[in-house]
């Protein structure tokens, strides 16, 4: 393939600049406008009289909206995927398919742009370095691209390649574009988004830090390293950057391919994924708290789960892990007093919030805890977990004053939790959780 053919195969330049990021967003809500009156005219021409959401929600302004944020990535696509992601029917159902669309349309940057941050990162001539580079990604997504690459050295690698001028961006793109949202009409008045927001920036910049990542990921080999069951990449230091993660290259199947697999292999995958967490609440206070599917695989021959990605890696104090432990055990016997207790520790009621109020947030979580109180198999496929803490969550969250924002630390653990549970009923696994639990709650006494 020949570097023009490359760069006509679904890449285009990311825009590194401030103002060129935010000409990209303003012409972004000009063409939304254009398109909201050239569909109102057609309306009226037919003889109707158009609501503004359905002029808003034409394919045309859809289209606009996913093909602007995939091509700033970075912030901009990271909000339409958090948003596609954590706020679900609180969005018009057109809204949330053009959004949930950004969590698989990156496209990656053209030749001349990986280039020169690969020119930045190990300075001209690098290409010398590789018997082998496969220009064309792997993978694409908000933060960066991934590249497989041969060394001269004889190393298989997986290098993490970071669009240019995404950290510089974080705070900025994300208040743009969630004032854009607001503006055309695209977020309904109901919703707080602004915790949403600021769980954006926060788990951007810790994505943006290559160096810290390769951190996370060598002090997980140190914690996992008895466990057969998990397959890590090993760090490469030597072509580790602020710009570029450099890593031994491993492959599973995406573990979302496991909806066709036998019952064992989907069984497995959420027994290892859950019983991790328990251990990375428990025992290692630290967490990887992105749910992305695309962070796990899964080895089919050797039933090993491959862990990819600890950009938004969080460690959590002591007294936050403990109250954990308490609430959890407290919710698998129902016990809603040391609940409330555990709760309030973990920063919940903090706020003045009325006693009806407060047992309505503890039902949430009995509902959560719903799992690891059950006896034997729990079956994830047949119980509507999440769709079931969905809908109380969605009915607490449209009452103004009935909910205020959880602390930094819950809204992280709960949304990789709430990603397993997704995950776990997609594959309709049927795990024995609460054996899962106690082993780790026993360790902890």
């Amino acid at each position: 393939m020949t570097d023009k053919e490359f760069d006509n195969k679904n890449t285009s330049a990311v825009p590194s600049g401030r103002l060129s990021r935010f000409a990209k967003l303003g012409s972004l809500a000009t063409g939304v406008a254009g398109g909201m009156l050239a569909e109102g005219a057609r309306q009226i021409a037919k003889g109707n009289r158009p609501k503004a959401r359905d002029m808003l929600l034409t394919p045309g302004n859809a289209k606009r909206i996913t093909d602007q944020l995939a091509q700033l990535r970075g912030a901009a696509m990271k909000v339409g995927q958090i948003m596609s992601m954590d706020t679900g029917d609180l969005l018009p159902p057109e809204m949330t398919d053009i959004l949930a669309r950004l969590r698989s349309d990156a496209k990656s940057m053209p030749l001349s742009q990986l280039n020169k941050v690969l020119e930045e990162s190990w300075g001209k001539g690098w290409n010398l370095k590789f018997k082998q580079f496969s220009f064309e990604p792997i993978a694409a997504a908000s933060i960066g691209q991934v590249h497989s690459a041969h060394t001269k050295d004889g190393r298989h690698l997986a290098l993490k390649v970071q669009y240019p001028g995404v950290r510089e961006s974080i705070d900025s793109d994300v208040d743009n574009v969630a004032t854009l949202l607001r503006v055309s009409g695209f977020l309904p008045k109901t919703l707080d988004y602004k915790p949403l927001m600021e769980e954006a920036k926060q788990q951007l910049h810790l994505e943006a830090d290559y160096e810290q990542e390769a951190r996370w990921l060598k002090q997980y080999h140190e914690l996992l390293a008895d466990d057969t069951d998990f397959i890590l990449p090993e760090v490469f230091d030597d072509l580790t950057t602020t710009n570029v993660l450099a890593m031994s290259f491993v492959s599973g199947v995406p573990i979302e391919s496991l909806e066709n697999a036998p019952q064992a292999d989907r069984d497995n995958a959420i027994s290892l994924l859950l019983g991790l967490l328990f251990r990375e609440i428990f025992d290692f206070r630290l967490i990887q708290t992105d749910p992305n599917f695309a962070n796990y695989q899964y080895d089919s021959d050797t039933k090993q789960l491959i862990l990819l990605d600890f950009g938004a890696t969080r460690e959590y104090p002591a007294h936050i892990a403990d109250a954990y432990l308490k609430l959890m055990t407290a919710g698998t016997e129902h016990d809603r007093e040391t609940m409330q207790e555990a709760m309030k520790q973990i920063g919940f009621f903090a706020e003045d919030i009325n006693p009806e109020q407060q047992e309505a947030v503890i039902d949430l979580f009995v509902q959560g805890c719903e799992p690891l109180g059950h006896d034997g198999i729990y079956d994830f496929g047949e119980s509507r977990l999440a769709e079931r803490i969905k809908e109380v969550g969605l009915k607490l969250s449209m009452e103004q004053d009935y909910w205020h924002t959880p602390p930094a630390d819950a809204l992280f653990l709960h949304r990789k939790l709430g990603g397993l549970y997704l995950l776990a009923a997609r594959l309709k696994a049927r795990v024995d959780v609460r054996t899962l639990f106690l082993e780790h709650n026993a360790n902890n006494k």
